[in-house]
């Protein structure tokens, strides 16, 4: 064998070894990729056994319970004392509806408020409470529902009420409440619930957005007899965190309570924009200092 071709031999030899090496060294890391990965999905396991047993995790967060929402707690939004709306006063308030300029929303020669939003939605879960509080002051409510926004959201489980199947008797005004989606996903989607009416869709559609709301497609959309428009919560949701629908409903009862300067606070400025509706009736709620007041806080497009 010559001097050249033993040089040739011997370097593909090293090379041989070089590649095998490699190959060994390829293999132990794949082994330690996946070595490494079980015991990821060990901990992460283990981890979440620990919060199920200790109680934690977000979707195990109390909500309180889905369904017709109870005559005691109906009776609690519907009757709190004007002391304490007035102890609460619109101070605190730091999102109201919107003055526009637009054809008068009516339904059967009333007024009408249109609430568009939907349950899995944790800003519409807050934003019920004032709706629901403030209309109480003006009529009464049947089939009122109780529910809570969707456990994968921001703010899970806030609880709250619903507005599917409800209705609202009223000599002043009328009242529209539509729930476009259930809290539960089906095939990654949130179930359908309620349909708008074209006339409703359309109201939303041409008012839910700039100039008359600062962002567009927002919920929850309210608009109150064409002459207010809100869209988005007036306060956070994050108030409600943990609480049932009976401990929000009562929380109403203590002026200090910070669920209750949120919700009757907002409560106090929805009644404001209502009054303008109604041509100030009735006189014991319009006529009374707290709400005029609040007319105050109605912002301007």
């Amino acid at each position: 064998m010559s001097k050249r071709t033993e040089q040739k031999s011997q370097a593909r030899e090293k090379a041989a070894a070089l590649a095998a090496t490699q190959a060994r060294a390829e293999r132990r890391r794949r082994v330690l990729i996946a070595i490494s990965a079980v015991v990821v999905v060990l901990v992460v396991i283990g981890g979440l056994v620990a919060v199920r047993l200790a109680g934690g995790g977000k979707k195990d967060e109390a909500a309180g319970p889905s369904g017709t929402a109870d005559t005691n707690l109906i009776s609690t939004l519907a009757s709190i004392p004007a002391a304490t709306f007035a102890t609460v006063g619109s101070d605190g308030v730091q999102a109201a509806p919107a003055a526009i300029t637009a054809p008068a929303l009516t339904d059967g020669g009333k007024p009408k408020v249109l609430y568009i939003g939907a349950e899995f939605c944790p800003y519409c879960a807050a934003e019920r409470w004032p709706v629901t509080v403030a209309l109480s002051r003006f009529g009464t409510f049947s089939n009122l529902g109780t529910t809570h926004s969707a456990a994968a959201d921001v703010f899970p489980n806030t609880a709250t009420l619903s507005f599917h199947g409800s209705t609202f008797t009223s000599q002043y005004l009328a009242f529209t409440g539509v729930e476009t989606t259930t809290n539960e996903q089906v095939n990654g989607q949130y179930a359908p619930l309620d349909t708008p009416t074209a006339e409703d869709q359309k109201t939303f559609d041409t008012f839910n957005q700039p100039p008359y709301v600062k962002s567009g497609g927002s919920i929850p959309f309210i608009d109150l007899g064409g002459k207010f428009v809100g869209s988005g919560a007036t306060y956070t949701p994050e108030v409600l965190a943990g609480k049932t629908q009976t401990e929000i409903a009562d929380a109403l009862k203590d002026p200090a309570n910070p669920i209750a300067k949120a919700v009757l606070g907002s409560a106090n400025v929805y009644t404001a924009a209502i009054c303008q509706l109604t041509n100030n009736q009735p006189a014991a709620v319009c006529s009374t200092d707290v709400v005029k007041t609040a007319a105050g806080k109605l912002g301007k497009s």
